[in-house]
């Protein structure tokens, strides 16, 4: 496992005053867990992006304050509305010997012959998986090869994913991942128009409601 340090500074600032130094490239931190108590931190953004950029939720960072150092999980982190860039980040202490839970990635590869010859749709039903296992053991993705999916009838279910030694899976095993379905014949794809021309009309405002008697005799 390829180790990735990150520095930070402990933050006495709380509240509004932190917004004076997110314009100057400082992101606000806290990092918990592991029977420790919170700490508040500053983080350098560009040093954060570049460590969470390998990183990712699933890797151990090596966070270092001060003259120590400890192993943290990227927790979770909130962002500007508006800019989009981090705006505070929650760190996990983790203990080496004890396991975590997280959740992997999945990233998908190659090409199916059901979508590329036959015309098919694929379909993706998860793009994650919830792991236990060491966290030096964590896996940064888990690649999904969906050239196995040759006819409508394959599929690719989470029993099929090859998992390291050490990790276990907390999914169902056989949850389905992948499969493709056929494209749709111009029979129902005619059904689905008349579908869609026929819920316009229960839109509010362009329902036509049948006049009363009263109103007839009024014209």
């Amino acid at each position: 496992m390829k180790k990735i340090s990150l520095k930070a500074a402990e933050r006495d600032v709380v509240g509004k005053k932190i917004k004076k130094y997110r314009a100057d490239g400082k992101i606000p931190a806290v990092v918990y867990g592991h029977g420790k108590e919170n700490k508040n931190l500053w983080v350098e953004y560009l040093d954060f992006k570049r460590a969470y950029e390998k990183a990712g939720e699933n890797a151990i960072i090596e966070l270092e304050v001060g003259e120590g150092s400890m192993p943290v999980l990227v927790c979770e982190t909130q962002h500007n509305p508006i800019s989009g860039n981090f705006s505070h980040i929650d760190f996990l202490q983790v203990n080496m010997k004890e396991d975590v839970e997280a959740n992997i990635p999945l990233e998908f590869i190659g090409e199916s012959e059901a979508v590329k010859a036959l015309g098919g749709i694929l379909v993706k039903n998860i793009d994650e998986v919830e792991v236990k296992c060491l966290p030096a053991d964590l896996p940064s993705k888990f690649e999904i090869d969906i050239s196995a999916i040759k006819t409508f009838d394959d599929h690719i279910k989470i029993s099929d994913i090859k998992i390291p030694s050490g990790v276990e899976v907390l999914n169902d095993k056989e949850t389905v991942i992948a499969l493709v379905t056929p494209p749709r014949s111009e029979e129902e794809l005619a059904k689905l128009d008349e579908k869609v021309e026929a819920d316009v009309t229960k839109v509010e405002g362009i329902v036509k409601e049948t006049p009363t008697a009263e109103e007839e005799a009024k014209k």
